[in-house]
């Protein structure tokens, strides 16, 4: 008996227009072909074995009482690539920082090979990130600088003010986790199953490829099938395919991570949650976030499925800064780069707080 709610002929009308639906959407995005990244103009103004650091050339436009004199680094993760700052003219916390008078630069890390299997925390703690904030105070005559860290770069960049705070004049940090033991931390869950030492034997550097499928199953719905379903009701607009199309080639440039710093961050920060419990040493040092005195913005996003507000909230109660605030933003781990809520409002709050304390110097 057939259930007379249950319309055959509309189901099949329906199938055969997705079927339409997804072959003009096929074609549409192999029109768009490869996709330009970037719109800041930049210079390499320093290189060491993969890094190369960027200086990003200042909008001239800016009237000079805008301008925020003090020099700010930005550290990125390793486990992506650091074009999401900048991923096109629209969407770029890059752009917006430079349209509001920041002289910025960029640590881009490369991508490992075989020859970094062995660097440690430390080796771009107080080695490769220390060097580019010494490069940039000899050549900018400033004897201490602006650091902003990114997410894992945000946990370095912590480290880094610990052992060597006398460097920096303020520290930002977005959607950065310093408490990796919350309920809500998906990557300490996955964590707690993994051998780290036999993954890291078995392939000497970790596979990028690896971590972006790890990644994209801690939302496997939302974050595979649901995006494409999405795009095809902006499939006949070529500006939205080619922001879909930047968004993937950024998701799935995933650099090979070095083994052992790999393990050490993993075991040290994620398992064993050294960085918040006061246990934590790098290079023979104590990282002690109490010797963190520096002012301190710390920015995250509410809806973060990667770094929950759990795992970034209690920064404000490890440091030792006076001068300690936090902006919680209303968007996920990405959208808080490049939303359009986002381009209007983070610029403008890392801006200005740099600029308040630029003038007290």
């Amino acid at each position: 008996m057939n259930d007379p709610k249950f319309d055959q002929d509309q189901v099949k009308r329906d199938t055969e227009d997705f079927v339409k639906r997804v072959t003009h959407g096929l074609a549409a995005l192999a029109q768009v072909g490869d996709v330009a990244i970037g719109s800041a103009a930049k210079d390499a103004v320093y290189a060491e074995d993969k890094l190369v650091l960027y200086r990003y050339r200042p909008f001239d436009d800016v009237p000079a009482k805008s301008r925020v004199r003090v020099p700010l680094i930005i550290c990125y993760a390793l486990v992506n690539r650091p074009y999401m700052m900048d991923l096109q003219a629209d969407r770029s916390l890059i752009r917006g920082l430079l349209q509001r008078g920041v002289d910025v630069y960029l640590i881009d890390w490369g991508y490992p090979d075989g020859a970094d299997r062995f660097l440690a925390v430390d080796d771009y703690v107080s080695g490769y990130l220390a060097h580019c904030v010494d490069f940039v105070r000899e050549t900018s005559g400033f004897d201490r600088v602006n650091l902003l860290g990114v997410c894992q770069g945000g946990t370095m960049s912590l480290c880094y003010a610990a052992l060597h705070g006398a460097a920096l004049s303020n520290l930002v940090t977005m959607v950065t986790p310093v408490d990796f033991r919350t309920p809500e931390n998906l990557l300490t869950k996955w964590t707690e199953h993994v051998d780290l030492d036999t993954l890291v034997a078995a392939t000497g550097n970790v596979p990028g490829e690896l971590l972006n499928a790890l990644f994209l199953s801690l939302q496997p719905f939302r974050l595979t099938s649901q995006k494409y379903v999405d795009l095809l009701d902006h499939i006949d607009d070529p500006k939205a395919l080619e922001n879909f199309l930047r968004m993937e080639k950024w998701i799935f440039d995933s650099p090979d991570q070095p083994g052992e710093m790999f393990r050490q961050f993993m075991q040290w920060f994620v398992k064993e949650n050294r960085l918040a419990n006061g246990t934590l040493e790098l290079g023979g040092r104590a990282v002690n976030l109490k010797a963190v005195k520096t002012p301190l913005l710390n920015i995250y996003a509410q809806f973060d499925h990667l770094v929950p507000p759990s795992a970034s909230e209690p920064m404000g109660k490890l440091v030792g800064s006076r001068d300690y605030s936090s902006y919680q933003f209303p968007s996920g781990h990405i959208g808080i780069y490049v939303s359009g809520t986002a381009q209007r409002e983070v610029p403008e709050r890392i801006a200005s707080w740099l600029r308040k304390r630029d003038q007290r110097r």
